[in-house]
C-alpha cells in the first residue's frame, strides 16, 4: 500500500526534476534556420567564442539575440565603468533575479576585479554590504534604491552623477537592465550552470 509519505515524495521528486529542465538547451547544428546560422557566426566572430548561457535560448529569436549580443559587447566590455564596478552591478543584478548561471560566471569576474571577497558573500547573502568603497557605496544605493523604488530619488541621483557622471550612470542603469534581461530569459529557460559547477545562490525565502 502506497503511503501519503510515499506520495509526497514521489510528487516533490517530480517538481524538482522539472524545475531542473533545461527548456530551451542548444540547438543541434542541422536543426538551425538560416537566420540563426548567420546569428551564430556574428556572434562567434564578435566574441571569438561559441554561444553560451542566455545566448542559445535567445537563438531561438536570432535578431533579438544579435542585438542583445551587440548591447552586451559595449556593457560588459567597453563602458566606462572600471571591471570592479560592471561587475559590481552585474552580481547586484544577478542576486536579485536569484539568477545562478549569472553569478557563476560574474562572481569570479568581480573578484579578478578587485571587488572584496566580503562584498561579494554579502551580496549572495542578500545583505547590505559593510566597508564598501565610496564608489561601490553609491552604485550600491542606486541599484538597491531603484529594484526597491521603481525610482530613484534626488539625493541618490545627485551623488550618482557627481561619482559617475551623467554617462556613467546610464552605463550603471544599462547593465542592469541588460543582465536582467539576460536573467529572466535564464529564468525562464531553466538554463543550468555548467556541468561540475554548484549554484551560489539560494532563493529568498517567501
Amino acid at each position: 500500500m502506497i503511503t501519503r509519505t510515499a506520495i509526497l515524495v514521489v510528487l516533490l521528486g517530480m517538481s524538482a526534476a522539472a524545475s531542473a529542465q533545461d527548456r530551451m538547451p542548444p540547438i543541434p547544428a542541422d536543426r538551425l534556420t538560416d537566420a540563426q546560422r548567420r546569428a551564430v557566426a556574428e556572434f562567434e566572430a564578435a566574441r571569438k567564442t561559441g554561444l553560451s548561457g542566455p545566448f542559445w535560448p535567445l537563438l531561438r529569436s536570432p535578431e533579438v539575440m544579435s542585438r542583445a549580443r551587440a548591447m552586451g559587447d559595449y556593457l560588459r566590455f567597453t563602458s566606462v565603468l572600471p571591471p570592479r564596478l560592471s561587475e559590481f552591478a552585474i552580481i547586484i543584478t544577478a542576486r536579485q533575479w536569484t539568477q545562478n548561471y549569472e553569478w557563476d560566471v560574474h562572481a569570479p569576474l568581480a573578484a579578478q576585479g578587485g571587488l572584496k571577497p566580503d562584498i561579494i558573500t554579502a551580496i549572495a547573502e542578500g545583505r547590505r554590504p559593510a566597508a564598501m568603497a565610496a564608489d561601490e557605496e553609491t552604485l550600491y544605493m542606486l541599484l538597491d534604491e531603484l529594484q526597491r523604488n521603481r525610482s530613484v530619488s534626488d539625493v541618490t541621483y545627485a551623488r550618482a552623477v557627481q561619482q559617475f557622471g551623467e554617462q556613467g550612470v546610464i552605463d550603471i542603469l544599462g547593465i542592469s537592465g541588460y543582465y536582467t534581461m539576460l536573467a529572466m530569459v535564464l529564468n525562464t529557460a531553466r538554463t543550468p550552470v555548467p556541468p561540475g559547477h554548484t549554484p551560489g545562490l539560494a532563493a529568498f525565502p517567501h
